[in-house]
């Protein structure tokens, strides 16, 4: 059992973010990054605060000075765990009465172009917007240079949270049963990835049968029956943030002929799209050589979404595996490789592994069997 704490990188990790967050600033001729509490805010100085009312943010400068933080007095011990006081950041306590917005306004020029967290709540948003030049854009456009290349210590959490996830599909025999229904096996899933060593369960999937069908089922009360395919879709963060996320596809019984002949194509298309996952490529050409396998088979359009999302402190992120991505995969990047196919009214199957690129080709942070699982 993990304790589940909260944790951070080295304060030198994110010394090197925020000065490649200011380089990028400045690529894009903007003058100042804003960010509240969100992934974007984890990534540049390890905070794992939460958005209130009351206005936290991230004031970073594109003309090299101190970056700042716009903080209520009463949320101080937010910033204890994270890498903030360590790199001397300037810190803006405030209390009630006293204009947050006035402060972030105060740390810049006047008429700056800034570029604001995509997750900030327009409560926020609005008045800030009031005094900058023009609206504020996105920073993702900015920030997402630097998230989509994962480092040595974040491939190293992605690892551990494949692994952990791993752990809780060897376990599926304890929980899938004919006579349980969803819900109840979802609740042992979510317990379980919170034992093998996640904070939180993000998401689980429990797709049987014709709820296998849709790719985002969740959770019913569908009870179980013998002869039903099982999707089974579960992720959820380990303690420095960095997800999990894998499917694997389960079957109570012995499945019929037809059922294990078009998985086995699933099988071969998922692995075509791995062995096309190189640096050099297109992020759209890894997606073709899944879509490829299932079109030559006849199972095109039971595929019905991209083949992959990049991976990270977010679920989904860039870089995307899908038609008209033209980006070029480097070392670095993670994203899931994970295909499907979907029968309306009857049954579904996805199987699904987080892959980093490395110099050569890929590794695959997910090592449990890709067949489809007997129980």
């Amino acid at each position: 059992m993990s304790s589940h704490t909260e944790a951070r990188f080295a304060a030198e990790v994110y010394a090197d973010r925020l000065e490649r967050a200011v380089t990028q600033l400045r690529a894009a001729h903007l003058d100042a990054l804003l960010i509240t509490p969100g992934p974007d805010l984890r990534y540049l100085i390890g905070s794992t605060a939460e958005t209130f009312e009351r206005l936290t943010c991230l004031v970073i400068p594109a003309d090299g000075a101190k970056p700042s933080v716009v903080i209520p007095k009463l949320e101080l011990a937010h910033l204890d765990n994270s890498a903030a006081l360590e790199l001397g950041l300037e810190i803006l306590d405030w209390v009630d009465g006293v204009d947050p917005y006035q402060l972030v306004r105060s740390a810049l020029h006047a008429g700056s172009r800034v570029a604001v967290a995509e997750t900030m709540p327009a409560l926020h948003l609005l008045p800030l917007a009031e005094s900058f030049t023009g609206l504020p854009v996105s920073a993702t456009p900015v920030l997402r240079r630097l998230r989509m290349y994962k480092d040595e210590a974040e491939v190293a959490a992605l690892r551990r949270a494949g692994a952990a996830i791993d752990r809780v599909h060897a376990r599926m025999g304890e929980f899938l049963a004919a006579g349980r229904t969803e819900a109840e096996v979802g609740r042992d899933i979510a317990a379980a990835i919170v034992a093998e060593g996640h904070t939180t369960a993000a998401f689980v999937i429990v797709g049987s049968g014709p709820h296998g069908a849709d790719p985002h089922h969740g959770v019913s009360d569908r009870v179980l029956e013998r002869g039903d395919v099982v999707v089974i879709d579960i992720g959820g963060p380990v303690d420095t943030g960095y997800n999990s996320d894998s499917t694997r596809t389960y079957v109570l019984g012995e499945p019929d002929a037809e059922v294990a002949a078009k998985f086995a194509v699933l099988e071969q298309a998922q692995a075509a799209a791995v062995a096309a996952a190189r640096p050099g490529v297109t992020a759209e050409s890894v997606d073709a050589a899944a879509r490829k396998v299932l079109a030559q088979a006849g199972l095109g359009d039971a595929f019905v979404h991209r083949t992959g999302h990049g991976i990270g402190l977010s679920v989904h992120e860039d870089p995307y595996i899908v038609a008209g991505n033209d980006l070029v995969l480097e070392a670095g990047m993670a994203f899931s490789i994970e295909p499907g196919i979907y029968f309306r009214g009857e049954w579904g199957a996805r199987i699904e592994d987080i892959v980093v690129v490395t110099e050569d080709g890929c590794e695959s942070v997910n090592n449990r069997p890709r067949g489809l699982t007997v129980l």
